[in-house]
Parts: structure tokens; sequence; C-alpha cells
């Protein structure tokens, strides 16, 4: 389940990731990249139900076709009331079946975390539950922590708690019953960062305070929240239920990879309360009215206080430093202001639905889209939500929020930075080598992205102060930290930081590339040169050395296979597949093995250099130690070889 844009961070993302080392070998140009120019805000459209969905048809169904996404469902609403909820496309593209707004129920996935959060504001208002005291206090089983820290649901509603991320379980296809106990409890993440000091996007973290509220209130999660928020919201078209109620199981739109494809199995998400919500748009128009205070039943989730207290940034400067000059999370809501206008907001994805949710809480109004599609370019969807819901913005709320560049230097920023979001303590740390973001410091002092990681788009960034930079053309902000003149973190997205890459771990990939080259070239010589001695009829290499050699051989040959092995484990990882054990386990032996090939590797050497050999020999011998060094220390830095094979 990811939050805000899906194209960086949906774990299923391959192209992404295979998309990203290419970037790892493309120097951005420093040249000042052509910007639009700024436009005058137009005068705000009426929000009324007939502009909206003139606008909508006017805008989706051309979307969709684009984008090669099968079907999308939208709710509106505004000035207290349901001003439309509209379905595009097809659920059921075989059968012919439209998206009913009223009928048809989507996944939207991490949107689900607004729910959890609800939940424990409930629980915080009617006194069970406080914001700052450890979680401790609320759970059955312990978590492992590196820091004697509080960790409070304060951290866990904000991202903040500081774990890294564990893809095992996310999503499977097949119906077990998922306990959320076992879920946490099992060989959780590892505690990475500080409490409250580097935001990092968690499933994890949002599960546990879910699996809280199942603790407090006595009753599992999933009947906590049919109860109390959809039960009084009349929301009888949502569950957090897998599989789906019978009677609403056959309402589920199908999920699709792109329109054209066949429809997908039912997600089983390991941690429902992170993102495994069905629902209608009708039912969502629902949550929203009651999230702005203006249902008109009256329905109350929350008492304006509360609600005012969820969208209020979660922590300050005290604890995140720096970091709080940019975009923060609330307690569960994105900051995602537009236009001056305040929002709050979320997305969320699963394999196949990819979903928003943006709320003006001081205009009253809010919308929802979801698709059922990833669409043809597999990220379609990132841009096409980041256009619907900022075209609603332009067009019903437009203004202009000022930005005063204030010429500080980039060149300190420029470089080449991973995500906090990664599984530094498992062998997927080695992603952190694919999924890196390029900062290039333009000639004018600004920043420039060649892939953003909010939109995966080229964006430009300029200085407004105090560490904060602003996006040129829109209204995102990054803050970056610096600790003794050097930059630590720069955050973006409320919930997601970038950390400076070393040099060392920056030459790490085309080191391994390089060494693969090596012994892969070094292996088909062998029998090439054996071919070709025969043909020439040359005497081959004597007996003396003849075991090294065949053992240097059988090292290159396994680090060679273990590193093919990584990369078909990485993807199917990935691609949130069940991974053997077995299979870990068999790559792990390559690469022990092929480790081991240094031993052998030393002998020859030794052994050539004292009967003289001949240079070509001593060199073809030191090149391939050297490989088989390199692959052996990229296994031993990236935990390739940790008897922990938790992913």
């Amino acid at each position: 389940m990811t939050a805000r844009h899906p194209a960086r961070r949906r774990l299923g993302g391959t192209a992404a990731a295979l998309a990203a080392v290419a970037i790892l070998a493309t120097a951005c140009s420093t040249s000042d990249p052509e910007l639009p120019e700024p436009e005058t805000p137009a005068a705000p459209e009426e929000l009324t139900a007939a502009n909206v969905d003139a606008w909508l048809d006017a805008t989706l169904p051309g979307m969709l076709e684009d984008a090669g996404v099968a079907g999308a469902t939208v709710a509106v609403v505004g000035d207290g009331q349901v001003l439309t909820t509209r379905g595009f496309g097809y659920a059921d593209t075989a059968a012919g079946v439209e998206v009913d707004p009223a009928e048809t129920l989507f996944r939207p996935g991490s949107v689900s975390k607004v729910f959890t959060a609800t939940a424990v504001m409930q629980l915080v208002e009617q006194g069970e539950l406080d914001l700052d005291a450890d979680v401790s206090e609320y759970l059955d089983f312990a978590i492992e922590r590196r820091y004697d820290d509080d960790l409070t649901l304060r951290h866990l509603l904000s991202h903040t708690a500081g774990f890294e991320e564990r893809i095992a379980g996310l999503i499977a296809f097949e119906g077990d019953d998922v306990n959320l106990r076992d879920a946490l409890a099992t060989d959780p993440p590892e505690q990475v960062f500080r409490p409250g000091t580097t935001p990092s996007y968690s499933n994890y973290g949002n599960a546990l305070a879910g699996y809280i509220v199942e603790r407090v209130s006595g009753m599992p999660f999933e009947d906590y929240i049919d109860q109390n928020l959809f039960q009084p919201l009349g929301m009888g078209s949502s569950s957090f239920e897998q599989p789906l109620p019978a009677e609403l199981a056959n309402r589920i739109s199908d999920g699709y990879a792109n329109a054209d494809g066949p429809a997908q199995p039912f997600e089983y998400v390991g941690t429902p309360p992170a993102g495994a919500l069905s629902a209608t748009a009708d039912d969502m128009a629902q949550f929203m009215l009651a999230q702005l205070g203006t249902h008109p039943g009256g329905v109350e989730l929350l008492d304006a206080a509360t609600r005012e207290l969820m969208y209020t940034p979660a922590l300050d400067e005290d604890s995140l430093a720096e970091f709080a000059g940019a975009q923060r999370m609330t307690l569960g809501w994105f900051q995602e202001d537009q236009n001056g206008h305040r929002i709050v907001g979320h997305g969320g994805d699963t394999n196949w639905f990819h979903s928003h949710l943006n709320l003006y809480p001081d205009d009253g109004a809010g919308i929802f889209v979801s698709f059922n599609s990833s669409g043809t370019k597999g990220s379609e969807t990132l841009g096409m939500r980041a256009d619907l819901m900022g075209a609603f913005a332009d067009r019903y709320f437009p203004g202009e929020t000022e930005t005063v560049a204030d010429g500080s230097d980039a060149e300190d920023l420029a470089g080449v930075y991973y995500s906090s979001r990664g599984s530094q303590s498992t062998f997927l740390s080695v992603i952190d080598l694919l999924n890196t973001t390029e900062i290039t410091a333009l000639d004018d002092g600004r920043l420039y992205f060649a892939a953003d990681p909010g939109t995966m788009e080229p964006g430009v960034f300029e200085s407004v102060g105090g560490g904060v930079w602003k996006e040129v053309g829109g209204d995102r902000t990054i803050a970056v930290r610096t600790e003794d003149g050097e930059v630590t973190g720069i955050v973006h997205d409320a919930a997601f930081t970038l950390l400076p890459l070393d040099a060392d771990r920056r030459i790490a990939f085309p080191l391994l590339i390089a060494s693969f080259t090596v012994l892969l070239l070094s292996l088909l010589a062998w029998p090439a040169a054996t071919i070709w001695r025969r043909l020439r009829h040359r005497p081959g290499p004597g007996r003396e050395g003849r075991r090294w050699r065949v053992l240097v051989r059988i090292g290159a040959a396994s680090s060679v296979l273990a590193v093919l092995g990584w990369l078909a484990i990485i993807l199917i990882a990935m691609s949130l597949q069940d991974l053997s054990p077995a299979l870990i386990r068999t790559v792990q032996v390559l690469q022990l093995v092929g480790a081991l090939g240094l031993i052998p590797a030393v002998v020859k050497l030794v052994g050539e250099i004292r009967r003289k050999a001949g240079w070509k020999a001593v060199t073809g011998t030191v090149v391939v130690f050297l490989a088989l060094s390199a692959v052996a220390d990229f296994a031993f830095g990236f935990q390739l070889l940790s008897p922990n094979i938790t992913y």
C-alpha cells in the first residue's frame, strides 16, 4: 500500500526500479530547463453538480482512453452535500459491466489509513488512548527497538516511528485468513531511525495503530470500523473484510494491468488497517462529508476540535528540526495545500487499483477518485491523479502562493540520494542502488530533479529560505537537514526522506556489473581457449596448478549464478510474489562458494608468480581475483549472506 505517489512507491513497481538503473547511468544536464510561464489565476468556477459533471465528462473519458485504464469512480462533495458521484468505463471488461458509483466497489489502497487514523482519534477523544503515550501500554507483544525514546501513536500516524520497509506478505492472491497480530508480531521490521525525527512511510506503523484500536476496543479491527464508522454513516457498501462478505463480493470491480488485459485476482492485504478497504464512490462521499463536519444527517465521527487536531501537523521543529519547514504529515493526512487553500489528502495503491482523496477543510469540499487499472505505461495513474486533483483545485479553488527566492546556493545539495523507505537490514537493501534520485545544481542557483521523487517527472525547486525549497510552478516544498555543514537528509511529500548515497555505495552497482562481466568473460574464455588450442594444435596448460584453476572457475561460475539469482529474487519480490526460502538459501550457497573462490585464486596467483607463468596469466588471475573480491564485498555489504532472509 502506498501513499500519495504510486510510481515511486508501489512496491510491485518493477518497471520503476529498472528505470532507476538507467537514471544511475545518465548524467543530468546542468543547463536551465524550459519552464512554463506562470498563469494568472482564473476566476473560480461555481462548485455545483452541473458544473462538476460537465468538467468530469470533458476530462475523465479521454484520460482513461489515453492511459489504457478500464474504469474509474469519482465522488465530489461541497456545501454540506454530495454534488456528484460518477462511474466511467468498465468494472468488468469481459462482461461489459459498467462502473456504477452506487454499486461498484473499488479498492482505495492506502486511503484506508485515513479510516484507521479516524478510529484512533475516536478512542483518543473518548480518553481510551493517549497520542503521546508509549505504545507498549496498549500492546500484548514487545517491539524490538534501536532507540530508547518513546514510540507513540503520534509517530505511527505521522510515519515517523522509524521503521524500515518490509514487503513479504504485503499483498497475496489467495484467501487465507489474515491474523493481524501474527502479521505484526512475527519478525517485524527493524527500527532504523529515531522516533519523531525522520519521515519514512510505513505500512507497518499504520497497521500497528489499527491493532491498538483492536486491543483497546476489544473487538476485531474490521468490526470496530464497521460499527463505529460505516454503520453511523450508512456506508453499507464498504468493508475491510477479506474476502468480502457474500452480499458485496459480486459487486467488486475487477482490477487490471491495463484495459486490454485480463481481470486480475482479488488482492488480500496482509495488514488490513494499512490498505484493505473496499468501498463505493457513494460511500466515500458520506465519509468525506463526515470528515468535513458537514454531513447532512448531522452524523459526526469526531467533534470539531478533534477534526482540527487531525488536520494539524503532528510534529514541529522540536522533533523534526529543519524538516518541519516543508509540508508535513498530520494525524493520518498529508498536507497537500494548493493555490493558497488548505488541503489534506491521501493516496493509495494496490497492484491494480490507484486512488486519491483530497479534502478542503476551510472550503467544505472534497474529491475522491479511484482507477481500476495501472495503465499501459504502468505508472500512468500517477500523472492522471495529479492532473485531476490539480485541475479541480485550479477550476474551483484558484489562487496564488507567493514565493520569494532567497538565492541560496544549490551546490551543497547536488548529489545522489536514496529513499528512507527501504529495507536497510535485509537483502532488499540492494534496491537502494536502483531507486535513487539525482539532484543537480542549476546555474541560476535552483535545484533540478531529472525524476522528482514525488511525481517521477522532471522538477525544479528554488530556495525560499530556512532550508526550504519550493517547487517552481507548483505548491510542493522540500526541506533540507544539515549537520556540521553536510546534508543529512531532504524531506519531500511529508512522509518521505531522501538520504545521501555515499561514494562507496554509489559505485557499488557499476562495480558489480563490471565484475560480473569479467567473471562471465573468463568463463567463456575457458572453452574458447581450449577450442582454439585444439584447432591450432597448441599444447594446453600443464597439470601443475590444475586443481586451483578448476576451483577458481567454480568460484567464478558460482558468483555469476548468484548475481543472476539475486536479480530474479529481487524482481519476484518487487512484483509481490511469494519467494521460496529454498531459492534464497540456494542463491546464498552459490554466493558463499563464489566468495570462497578467492582462496584458490590467491593460491593460483602465487603459483603463477613462482613459476614465472608470464604477465598475461598473472594479469588474468589478478583481474579475476579482483572481480571475485568485488562480488563478495557487495554480498557482505548488502546483507546477501545474512542468516535472516526476511524481506
